[in-house]
């Protein structure tokens, strides 16, 4: 379809696809050491009481042992042959999602019906200056951005087609449905968590710990959350293995390896070293910058418009043979500026967010 709109087009978008896809690897580092971390805490607040100083502490007060036990794991798991085609592989995932998700809006709608009342207002969370507020809306609307990729819920989808029918029909009724449920659990998890903590809702509701109770299903849903992240990198890296590995190719160093309880394996140098390379790259920025709702704005904003919107609209237009300065082409064309807009801001939101956060 790229072919559609010229070959300059094509490498932008691979630029902008290959820079979503490395982000999407630092976010679910992220996310997964964040996620086991909580675990812990979780125990340790069940066992020695809610709020517990020694808890807050617990693992040396980081998350970096957990973002390279996850980076260490991902390192492995890209070495394996099609483990991203497995066709469990997706059923698992989506099963995952569906678990924390769920957990999530529960947990937030059993908080709002225990208190009785709705917290928050319609002006949201009352920061020092006006300065302030201007940033932290640009980095919410890069988190909805992030939220939906779109380029990454295809990938997804397209890992588990089988024809017949046509793969076009199956892509338009799967993508109707994921936008549809998407939608429904975030703005159920949003909404319900606001409501019921209000100025004082956590950054994420399962690992912000505004929910101490029952800690057997904040660490159920926390280990979901691992799970599906574990096989959902490998989904987002797999893209970037492969561009490489066609560029530079992976058959010039291959050589006969003897393997403990594998066998006699043939084992590509390239392959062995970029990927593991990757994983160490994505693993150093998560390191370097622990800031998840900042660095999933960023990554959003930065990527949405030029994925989603511009690449989708220029294809469109030739393809559909739009012609110039017709209603129909500037009412397009001004679609796509006013997006483009948004996300400016919202890059611009998010980077002051990273940034600022890192010089704090």
């Amino acid at each position: 379809m790229l072919a559609i709109a010229g070959e300059k087009s094509r490498l932008f978008c691979v630029f902008f696809l290959s820079v979503n896809l490395f982000g999407s690897g630092v976010v679910y580092t992220l996310t997964s050491a964040t996620s086991m971390r909580a675990i812990e805490k979780a125990n340790c607040y069940h066992s020695k009481g809610h709020g517990a100083a020694a808890c807050s502490v617990a693992g040396g007060g980081s998350d970096i042992y957990y973002m390279l036990v996850f980076g260490l794991a991902q390192a492995v798991l890209s070495l394996i042959p099609d483990f991203h085609n497995m066709a469990w592989l997706s059923v698992f995932a989506a099963v995952m999602s569906f678990s924390y998700s769920f957990i999530g809006f529960g947990l937030g709608a059993a908080k709002v019906v225990e208190n009785g009342v709705i917290q928050g207002g319609i002006s949201g969370i009352a920061l020092a200056s006006p300065a302030q507020k201007v940033w932290r809306v640009a980095q919410a609307l890069g988190d909805i951005a992030y939220a939906y990729p779109y380029t990454l819920a295809l990938l997804e989808i397209t890992d588990t087609l089988r024809s017949p029918p046509a793969e076009s029909e199956t892509m338009k009724t799967a993508s109707r449905a994921s936008i549809a449920v998407t939608t429904f659990l975030y703005l159920g998890c949003g909404c319900f968590g606001y409501a019921a903590f209000g100025d004082a809702t956590p950054g994420n509701l399962l690992t912000g710990f505004g929910f101490y109770e029952p800690y057997w299903l904040i660490d159920l849903a926390n280990l979901s959350v691992v799970l599906h992240l574990l096989g959902g990198y490998q989904v987002v890296g797999q893209p970037a293995f492969a561009l490489a590995e066609r560029q530079f190719g992976t058959e010039a160093c291959v050589y006969d390896v003897e393997l403990p309880l594998l066998g006699r394996r043939r084992v590509s140098l390239f392959r062995l070293c970029y990927r593991t390379a990757y994983v160490a790259a994505t693993t150093t920025v998560a390191v370097w910058f622990p800031y998840f709702n900042q660095v999933v704005g960023l990554i959003g904003a930065f990527s949405f418009w030029p994925k989603v919107i511009h690449f989708p609209v220029e294809m469109y237009i030739v393809q559909a043979k739009v012609a110039p300065w017709t209603g129909r082409w500037l009412a397009i064309r001004s679609f796509s500026a006013a997006c483009l807009l948004v996300c400016v801001f919202a890059s611009v939101g998010s980077a002051v967010g990273v940034f600022g956060s890192k010089r704090s």
